[in-house]
C-alpha cells in the first residue's frame, strides 16, 4: 500500500472519530482519569473496600475471641499487629470490622437520603405551584430541627439497632439533596426538549423519569460522593458518645470513642481507627472533587 493510500486511511478515520466525537460522560470518564489525586484515591479506598470485606474473613481471631494480654502493644508474637482493647481483643480485626460497619453505615445512609431526596426534590420542582411550595416549606422545617438531637432521639427512642442507624442517619440527610434535585429539576423543566415531550403526550411521570432524572445525574453523583464522609462522621459521632452499633460490633467512631480513654497510657488503641478514618475521609473528598471537576461542562 502506497503512502498516499495510508495517509488517506489515516484522514479517514480522524474524520469518522471527530463525527462520532465523545458522550459527556466518556468526555467526564477522561477528564477524571487525568485526574492523579481522584484516580489513586480511588485506588486506596478499593483497598480499603477489600480489607474491610476480605480481611475479617481471612483472620485468625473472632470478635469475641479474648487473649490475657490486655492493652498489650503491637506485636508480631502472639500475633497483634494492632495490639489488643481492655478486654484482650485484637485491634486489627476490630479496626477492619470498624471500617466495614462506618463504610456501611455512609453507604447505606447515602442510598436512603438519595432515593427520598431525589424523588422528592424532582416532584417539588416539576410540580411547581402550591405543591412545590408546601414540599419545601416541610423540607424548610424539618431543616430547622437539630441533625443531631433527631438522630439521638430516634436512636434512643428506639434502641441501638445498626439497620436503625442506617434509616436514621438517611432520614436526615436527604434535606439538601432535595434542594439541589429541584433546583435543577427548575432549571430543566422549562427547556425545549421538556416542552417537547409535553407535546408528544408524555406523562409527567415519564417526564420526570425519562428525561429530567438523567440530567440530574451529575451534580447527584458528585453531592453523593461528598456525603458519605459526612454520614461516615455523623456516625462516628454517635459512637464517640455511646450510641453506636452494640457490642460486639465497633465503628470507626466507637473504636475512637474507647481508645481516647487510654490514649495517654496505650496511644495504639485511638491511632489505628483515627488513622483509618483520616484515610477513608480523604479518599472519599478527592474522589468527590474529581467528579465534581469532571462533570463540570464549564471547567476545561
Amino acid at each position: 500500500m502506497t503512502s498516499t493510500a495510508l495517509d488517506l486511511n489515516k484522514n479517514t478515520a480522524a474524520l469518522s472519530e471527530a463525527i462520532a466525537g465523545r458522550s459527556l460522560w466518556e468526555d467526564a470518564r477522561a477528564r477524571l482519569f487525568r485526574n492523579k489525586a481522584a484516580v489513586g484515591s480511588m485506588i486506596v479506598l478499593g483497598i480499603l473496600v477489600l480489607i474491610a470485606i476480605i480481611g475479617p474473613i481471612l483472620w485468625p481471631y473472632d470478635l469475641t475471641d479474648i487473649s490475657t494480654r490486655r492493652q498489650a502493644p503491637p506485636s508480631l508474637e502472639p500475633f497483634h499487629p494492632l495490639g489488643t482493647d481492655l478486654q484482650g481483643r485484637d485491634l486489627a480485626l476490630r479496626t477492619m470490622w470498624g471500617l466495614r460497619v462506618s463504610l456501611m453505615v455512609g453507604l447505606i445512609a447515602t442510598l436512603v437520603s438519595l432515593v427520598i431526596g431525589v424523588t422528592w426534590g424532582a416532584i417539588a420542582g416539576f410540580a411547581g405551584g402550591r405543591t412545590d411550595q408546601i414540599m419545601m416549606r416541610i423540607v424548610d422545617v424539618i431543616y430547622a430541627l437539630p441533625f443531631i438531637f433527631f438522630v439521638i432521639l430516634l436512636v434512643v427512642a428506639f434502641g441501638r439497632n445498626i439497620f436503625l442507624i442506617f434509616l436514621a442517619i438517611g432520614a436526615v440527610e436527604w434535606l439538601t439533596m432535595a434542594r439541589i434535585v429541584r433546583g435543577q429539576t427548575l432549571a430543566l423543566k422549562g427547556k425545549e426538549f421538556i416542552e417537547a415531550a409535553r407535546a408528544s403526550g408524555v406523562s409527567q411521570a415519564n417526564i420526570i423519569r425519562r428525561h429530567i432524572l438523567p440530567n440530574v445525574i451529575g451534580p447527584v453523583a458528585v453531592y453523593v460522593t461528598l456525603t458519605i464522609p459526612t454520614v461516615i462522621l455523623l456516625e462516628s459521632f454517635l459512637g464517640f458518645i455511646g450510641l453506636g452499633v452494640n457490642e460486639p460490633l465497633a465503628s470507626l467512631g466507637t473504636l475512637i470513642g474507647i481508645g481516647k480513654d487510654n490514649m495517654r497510657d496505650h496511644p495504639h488503641e485511638l491511632l489505628a481507627p483515627a488513622i483509618v478514618m483520616i484515610v477513608t475521609l480523604l479518599c472519599l473528598n478527592f474522589i468527590g472533587d474529581g467528579l465534581r471537576d469532571a462533570l463540570d461542562p464549564k471547567d476545561r
